[in-house]
């Protein structure tokens, strides 16, 4: 059964984390501690206003113990709306959600502000339906979309939607405001850098003229705010392009911003729309990255001064705060992960954390237009459903039996186990973890087995048993008494050589040659690891990140690989976890040569046969040592359908995850949680 909601962490004292649990006073008011979830995106917004789903969301973290919650960032401007899902900081209609956020936030002990912000020309006009704004005509590296310039006129409107954005925060409650836009490339910081500010009047060519956009603002939002509330600001502590500001460039600007007398305290984080995977990389990214950069800016300001940069556990956040590189540690991702994370560092239970894996499937989320996820947290963006305290004990314990030990498995089995019921979980293989177990012979993906690995951690703190290598049949069930059945068998990998091209030709004969020995479905290739000739054609029918991963795994073992596919590029999903380019970079680095628009048409036993998809020439690669192809899975569901008839009142039967359609880790984890909950 599920704990109940955690308290607010306790006093620092014989601590192992005396720093991060100590409080520190931040402007007119006093931070709890030093942990603080900085603002990100959860479209959990409903017509421009926060909804009950985003105030469970913050309570659920103010619950857990952080000390500073900075809310997403919302908009000042109708020039800056990227998508319809975002809270207009300048409508009045905040006033009340402010209030309600605050008086459930705050009870916790938990300090919260606004983050008024506007994204320049990192944007587009397609859901506002009005041109960008920027302070020169430089487009977007990702929208590019040609912004209109702003005119005197256009800039004091923007200052009059950050002086109504801190009003109302006022009006609502709140306990500050959190500048935005001078970090990431946004609106503040295109002003700033000489890279993407060509003005030559008052707001442009000098650092004071360049800066002038940003002390108008502060100051609006300080007579706004008065002395009792925190004023803070988020900026970079390096842009990471050429032409940008660097870290010496930031220190000096923060030193100028602070010498206003305006602000109580810096927030750094680095990286613009040129290199988004400084704003919020993926595994395997070094944690606190970004530290260096943000040393240089404490060291020239006396203000408190907030870190980030991928920082996932207590022993880091310490390590980070203690040596004085920063005064609060900001995470997104790890609390979004963990709402508990500061409890749980509080009671000496750091390693039931869970941890953040680097798999930016929140970012994959918002990318879709569905609310904020994680990965492994069913819970994350649906705080009402499945958060701290809705998971109740069972009515009635029942002997439950959950077949396959992948995430699906696991999860199901967790949740089961914790809800009173008697559970056995039967796996063919030696050893739990499924695919991200095979995923992880990548280098760059094996921070993923931390999800399989927290999930068997925690199973092995119920009453639950494990059965690894057996492989169940419905006799045994039957056999065992088990009154429930949750089927989690997964996938196996489909080798009949189509792609979605040819969908006439999936229940047919197979492409000519792909039952050669030297074939194998990308799974089959991870399961078993066979051994391949020097030159390997990777074929990916389907674009997911599956094509990445064995491209990698199959250079780092040395092999020349060239990755074929019909679509434009290979693995065009990672867009949405907005880091292809830094694995396209790895990839090419590691030798991978790509060729898109093309199919196979015939394997040799040496040779592959591809036809460009638009002009039909034929092209002939020889010395093909092996042919890995992702081409999708087959759910294994043959055990549920011999169970089937058994289904009723005495005996319920779940599928799940893979077994029920071959998807994502977060499917699979969502369903076992679901179905758990469901017996």
């Amino acid at each position: 059964m599920t704990p109940p909601a955690p308290a607010a962490a306790p006093a620092a004292a014989n601590s192992p984390y005396p720093t991060l649990l100590s409080p520190l006073k931040l402007g007119p008011r006093t931070a709890r501690n030093r942990a603080w979830m900085s603002a990100h995106a959860t479209l959990l917004v409903k017509d421009n206003v926060f909804t009950d789903a985003h105030l469970r969301y913050y309570e659920e973290r103010a619950r857990g113990g952080v000390g500073v919650i900075t809310m997403e960032a919302m908009a000042v401007h109708e020039t800056s709306l990227p998508y319809k899902g975002k809270a207009l900081a300048y409508d009045p209609r905040m006033v009340p959600q402010y209030q309600r956020i605050a008086a459930a936030v705050q009870k916790h002990g938990t300090l919260i502000l606004s983050q008024p912000w506007h994204r320049g020309r990192e944007t587009n006009s397609v859901a506002s339906g009005v041109p960008v704004w920027a302070p020169s005509a430089v487009p977007c590296s990702v929208y590019r979309e040609m912004p209109h310039v702003m005119t005197a006129a256009d800039i004091a409107t923007i200052i009059q939607g950050y002086r109504l954005a801190a009003r109302y925060s006022r009006e609502g409650g709140l306990d500050g405001v959190e500048m935005h836009s001078m970090a990431h490339g946004y609106l503040l910081n295109q002003f700033l850098s000489p890279a993407t500010n060509h003005r030559t009047d008052a707001f442009g060519g000098s650092l004071e003229n360049r800066l002038r956009i940003v002390v108008e603002i502060l100051q609006a939002t300080r007579e706004e705010c008065g002395r009792d509330l925190i004023v803070g600001v988020r900026l970079n502590g390096d842009d990471g392009h050429p032409g940008g500001l660097g870290p010496d460039e930031w220190a000096d600007v923060a030193r100028r911003l602070e010498a206003t007398g305006l602000i109580d305290y810096v927030s750094v984080s680095a990286g613009t729309y040129l290199n988004r995977m400084l704003i919020y990389p993926t595994s395997p990214m070094e944690h606190g990255y970004q530290m260096p950069a943000t040393r240089r800016i404490k060291a020239a300001v006396k203000l408190p001064v907030v870190g980030v940069g991928r920082i996932v556990t207590p022993d880091e956040a310490e390590g980070f705060l203690a040596r004085g590189d920063c005064d609060f540690i900001a995470m997104a991702r790890a609390l979004i992960a963990d709402p508990d994370w500061v409890a749980k560092a509080a009671r000496g239970e750091g390693r039931d954390i869970r941890p953040c894996v680097g798999a930016n499937w929140c970012m994959s989320s918002i990318f879709a237009q569905a609310p904020i996820a994680c990965i492994h947290n069913p819970a994350a963006g649906n705080e009402i459903e499945f958060g701290n305290g809705t998971l109740k004990k069972a009515e009635r314990g029942r002997n439950v039996a959950v077949v396959g030990g992948g995430p699906a498995g696991m999860r199901a089995a967790l949740t089961a186990a914790q809800r009173g019921h008697k559970v056995t979980l039967y796996e063919r293989g030696d050893q739990l973890g499924g695919q991200v177990r095979f995923w992880a012979q990548a280098p760059s993906r094996q921070e993923l087995t931390a999800m399989v690995g927290w999930l068997e951690g925690q199973l092995g703190r119920t009453d639950a048993t494990i059965r690894l290598q057996t492989a169940a049949t419905p006799e045994m069930l039957a056999a065992a008494g088990h009154d429930a059945v949750i089927i989690a068998t997964g996938a196996s990998g489909l080798r009949h050589g189509w792609t979605p091209l040819r969908p006439e030709k999936w229940s047919g004969p197979a492409l000519p040659g792909a039952k050669l020995p030297h074939v194998h479905s990308y799974l089959d290739y991870l399961r078993e690891q066979p051994k391949l000739g020097r030159n390997v054609i990777l074929y990916d029918g389907i674009g997911g990140r599956q094509g990445a991963v064995v491209a990698e795994i199959l250079a780092s073992r040395g092999h020349a690989v060239e990755f074929v596919t019909w679509l434009g590029q290979g693995s065009p999903d990672l867009a949405s976890s907005r880091d292809w380019g830094k694995t396209y970079g790895m990839l090419r680095r590691m030798g991978v040569r790509f060729s898109a628009d093309r199919e196979i048409t015939a394997i040799e036993p040496d040779a592959v046969m591809l036809r460009d998809i638009y002009t039909n020439e034929a092209e002939r690669r020889e010395n093909i040592g092996g042919v890995v192809m992702m081409l999708g899975a087959k759910a294994e569901d043959a055990l549920f359908h011999a169970l089937e008839p058994k289904r009723g009142p005495g005996f319920a039967l779940h599928l799940i995850g893979d077994a029920l359609a071959p998807r994502r880790a977060d499917a699979a984890i969502r369903e076992g949680e679901i179905a758990a909950r469901a017996i």
